[in-house]
């Protein structure tokens, strides 16, 4: 699906160092309404440090994030306002984050039932009373594969790693996002698996979410922190590799994987096996 011209995120000469050493060293992206972005490359480079700062829970040494706010109506030119995330208060930035979802590597389900876990954002977040919730909850389920009336009451504990993995992606589209990040959402998941998160991540960018304010273009736009060639094979997004603390690619698939660049092929050769740790 083509992207908009309407940025979602923008990125401007991003820098971040830890106890001194630089992680991100002048980082530049703008990622368009519609795009499915995948950022790639070797570990420690600075790919989930890029993610937190876009959520905001990191803050830039230097430079700047601006994320679309769906809260208000768009401008003149039709896109809606962008806010400087260092420069919002906190109940702003808490009303831009209702059109956000973030899929955890790790998958952060809280202790409980998978109702629990899809409801407390829906009650928390929009004050939903426990009979609205369940029918959401129930089609979340139902969008990722599974069946409710055998999973919607079970514990997070009674789950195995690809459903756990379905009901954080659940989790997500119950909150019906304009704007999900993915941290590593195929990490460690076996190759049937892996291929399942794959279509259901296709299937979940595809989707229009239903409640944004502006009503631009009804399109979802996917961040993806990932080492999965396959995903990035399958799915064909705009790539997007750092490389010592600033981006080397930017750019179509096909150009990423064919390319000869000295650094980039050595990654590639290692790819499967980064994306084979357990999470």
């Amino acid at each position: 699906m083509p992207p908009t011209t309407a940025p979602e995120v923008i990125v401007e000469d991003l820098h971040k160092a830890f106890d001194g050493k630089p992680v991100l060293a002048g980082v530049d992206l703008r990622v368009d309404r519609g795009e499915m972005v995948a950022i790639v490359g070797g570990s420690g480079c600075g790919k989930t440090v890029l993610l937190k700062h876009i959520t905001g829970h990191f803050r830039a040494d230097s430079g700047r994030v601006l994320v679309a706010d769906h809260e208000v109506p768009p401008g003149a030119d039709g896109c809606p306002p962008l806010r400087d995330l260092a420069a919002i208060d906190e109940a702003t930035f808490d009303h831009i984050r209702k059109h956000w979802a973030v899929v955890f590597q790790r998958n952060a389900l809280l202790t409980g039932s998978v109702l629990e876990n899809l409801a407390i954002e829906l009650r928390e977040v929009k004050s939903m009373t426990e009979a609205e919730i369940r029918p959401l909850a129930r089609r979340a389920l139902e969008d990722v594969g599974l069946d409710p009336a055998l999973v919607l009451e079970r514990d997070r504990d009674q789950l195995s790693g690809g459903m756990a993995k379905r009901v954080a992606i659940a989790r997500a589209l119950v909150m019906d996002p304009v704007l999900i990040l993915y941290d590593e959402p195929t990490s460690g998941l076996d190759p049937e698996m892996c291929l399942q998160i794959h279509e259901l991540i296709r299937r979940t960018h595809e989707g229009r979410p239903a409640a944004i304010a502006d009503r631009h273009d009804d399109l979802r736009t996917s961040i993806v922190v990932t080492h999965d060639t396959e995903l990035l094979r399958r799915l064909r997004p705009r790539v997007v590799m750092l490389d010592r603390g600033t981006i080397l690619f930017d750019g179509p698939f096909e150009e990423f994987v064919s390319g000869r660049h000295p650094r980039i092929v050595p990654y590639l050769e290692q790819m499967h096996v980064l994306n084979s740790r357990t999470a």
